[in-house]
């Protein structure tokens, strides 16, 4: 069997598209009215995650994970969670996050759930939520408890990249080293969901067992693919992040002066009620 047949998805484009324009009209009527452009480089990185969030949406990925393969699907959240979700954050501006957080309920409830420890309890909250066997089959019978699923996912991911990325002073990206600890823990935390799926000896979806079989991909194989993907790709992205924070803060530690590790600092990022 080859790919399934194409056809469009409409409301991936109008959703899309419409936060793109409202992005792309709010930057252009700041620069209009203040002379200050927002840099190149933040809105490349930006609409990139909104790209990232089409191509994930969209013929034939969305096909294939919502009709044959649940392999696709984790390719899928993958390319949500850890693609796309820092992209938009980090593309999105410092002046208008202060404009969408202007409530002092909405700055509040970020700051709370983008605290290191909280972060990283929703993201695995949600993921865990997600791939639990009556909410994955839900999602494929029902469209709007499909969009409201990946709604929480790439949410969730916005939580959990903003002490890595955050483009925002007000609530700022923890340091280097804690980013680097921070990672590390998301790196582990998949495990117990990849192990079932990947040590599963039985379809832990049934309905993914009943959908048409493609390339020859039996339902058992499809369920051992996605949980190597969770946990080897999943894992793979993280620590190229993991890396390049340590390359860029060595860097800079050479450059600047090479001061020891504030474990104490270090500390206070890491602990729950810690101030932001």
């Amino acid at each position: 069997m080859t790919l399934p047949a194409w056809h469009p998805h409409p409301d991936v484009w109008l959703i899309l598209g419409s936060v793109a324009a409202a992005y792309l009209i709010a930057i252009r009527r700041r620069e209009r009215r203040t002379g200050q452009p927002t840099p190149p480089r933040q809105r490349r990185l930006f609409l990139a995650g909104l790209g990232l969030l089409l191509l994930a949406s969209e013929w034939p990925i969305h096909d294939l994970a919502e009709g044959y393969l649940y392999s696709v699907h984790m390719v899928q959240h993958l390319v949500f969670s850890l693609l796309a979700a820092p992209l938009l954050v980090a593309g999105t501006p410092a002046w208008l996050l202060r404009e969408l957080l202007r409530p002092r309920w909405a700055k509040w409830t970020l700051g709370f759930l983008t605290r290191p420890v909280v972060a990283i309890a929703v993201f695995n909250g949600v993921l865990l939520f997600t791939h639990w066997p009556a909410v994955v089959e839900a999602s494929v019978g029902s469209a709007p408890i499909h969009f409201l699923v990946h709604v929480a996912v790439v949410g969730s991911a916005v939580v959990m990249w903003w002490p890595v990325v955050s483009p925002l002073p007000e609530l700022p990206p923890i340091s280097p080293p804690a980013q680097m600890l921070y990672l590390f823990v998301q790196s582990i935390a998949p495990t117990i969901p990849a192990s079932f799926l990947t040590f599963g000896r039985e379809p832990l979806y049934d309905v993914y067992a009943t959908f048409p079989r493609i390339w020859g991909i039996s339902a058992l194989t499809d369920q051992l693919i996605a949980g190597l993907i969770m946990k080897l790709a999943g894992g793979a992205i993280l620590w190229i992040v993991i890396g390049s924070v340590f390359f860029r803060w060595a860097t800079r530690e050479q450059r600047d002066g090479w001061d020891a590790l504030r474990w104490d600092r270090l500390d206070r990022e890491l602990t729950p009620g810690a101030a932001r």
